[in-house]
């Protein structure tokens, strides 16, 4: 089945062809994705944690709220407190609903105090704020144009720095700013979906393959290579990263259960969902957990975990990595094993032992995104 009816397309669908793509086989958000290219998944995995590698990440949707009160109104509408953050600052934060079940996790970057640019995946953001924008002097609008470049791996610095007037030494972790890249005009943000150092490359449609073409040229010798959807899921779960709505399987799973209380702000005097997200903590029913299989492939999503013939959670997102040479799994499991040793059974076309280790699995202090040195 053709994909080519979707609404969204990205201008760099002529690139992933020429990498070996099937872009009739997987979309997401309306745009059909590069899955896999011609090279294999591990060998970009291999590229992303050396040198670096080159993802179009398009398929995120980009919302730009504007207007005296957008602020109020994001305050509104996210746990974060939105006014704590200044210009050339981007932080994630959650939407939840009156019961104070995540609908959706988002990416804020604040342009100015009455400008917001917001990046969001599958969930509801969309729905949720255009809904109370004519509550709000405010312009909310979808931005289809905007083409997002995520270049991610410990020599990115080293080679996009040559190439802007930003000094991208001093650009902080989730950090971003307006500049220039090969002489074009963009907004460079650091940070990512990959545990390594990163920039994004926002640009428009028009300059989208321009973007794509010099980044991959300027690391050629380095050994730059573009990397696939099919990287991107097997880095971002080495990187203990969520992926809405795969780690809330309750359907009305809590920020606390997934760990993201750093992304509630209990401070401010309102937002939706406030109240219930009070009464519920504490009250967790699990929390997104990190294992290691006793088996050499990725378990199935979904499968149960069960401890001394107990039913005590289930698998939310897998990758065997080739990296690490470990099977490895997401879980939403109950409070009481999710102490670091604990054993578990997964049950998943047969018996396979389990064990509850530290998250991330890759990169545990995290030093690769956020050297000590604050560099």
């Amino acid at each position: 089945m053709s994909l080519a009816h979707l609404p969204r397309q990205s201008i760099l669908n002529d690139r992933h062809l020429a990498n070996g793509a099937d872009l009739n086989s997987v979309s997401w958000n309306n745009m059909p994705l590069p899955q896999t290219y011609k090279t294999d998944p591990n060998d970009e995995v291999a590229a992303v944690r050396n040198t670096a590698g080159l993802f179009d990440v398009s398929s995120l949707q980009m919302i730009n709220v504007s207007g005296p009160e957008a602020t109020k109104l994001l305050n509104h509408l996210l746990t974060s407190d939105v006014s704590k953050a200044k210009p050339g600052d981007s932080h994630i934060s959650n939407i939840v609903d009156e019961n104070g079940g995540l609908i959706d996790d988002v990416l804020i970057y604040v342009d100015s105090p009455t400008e917001y640019r917001l990046s969001h995946g599958a969930g509801t953001l969309e729905a949720a704020i255009f809904a109370l924008a004519p509550k709000y002097d405010v312009k909310v609008e979808k931005d289809d144009d905007t083409h997002i470049l995520a270049f991610q791996g410990p020599l990115s610095l080293e080679i996009l720095a040559p190439h802007t007037p930003m000094d991208l030494a001093k650009l902080g972790y989730f950090k971003h700013g307006a500049t220039t890249l090969f002489g074009t005009p963009v907004r460079l943000a650091r940070g990512g979906y990959s545990a390594e150092r990163g920039y994004e490359v926002f640009c428009t449609a028009k300059d989208a393959h321009k973007m794509w073409d010099s980044i991959l040229e300027a690391g050629k010798d380095k050994g730059v290579i573009p990397v696939s959807w099919a990287c991107l899921d097997i880095v971002r779960v080495e990187g203990g990263l969520l992926f809405f709505p795969y780690e809330m399987p309750h359907g009305d799973t809590t920020p606390w259960e997934v760990k993201a209380d750093w992304t509630v702000d209990m401070s401010k005097p309102d937002f939706i969902g406030k109240a219930a997200l009070a009464e519920k903590k504490g009250k967790e029913r699990s929390f997104v957990t990190g294992l290691e299989v006793d088996t050499d492939r990725a378990i199935e999503p979904g499968a149960k975990i069960t401890a001394d013939g107990k039913d005590v959670g289930v698998v939310t997102s897998t990758t065997y990595s080739k990296y690490l040479m470990k099977s490895l799994a997401m879980a939403q499991i109950d409070p009481a094993y999710t102490k670091l040793g604990t054993p578990l059974v997964i049950h998943d076309k047969g018996d396979f032992a389990a064990t509850v280790v530290k998250m991330p699995f890759y990169d545990p202090l995290r030093l690769r995104t956020h050297p000590r040195d604050g560099s």
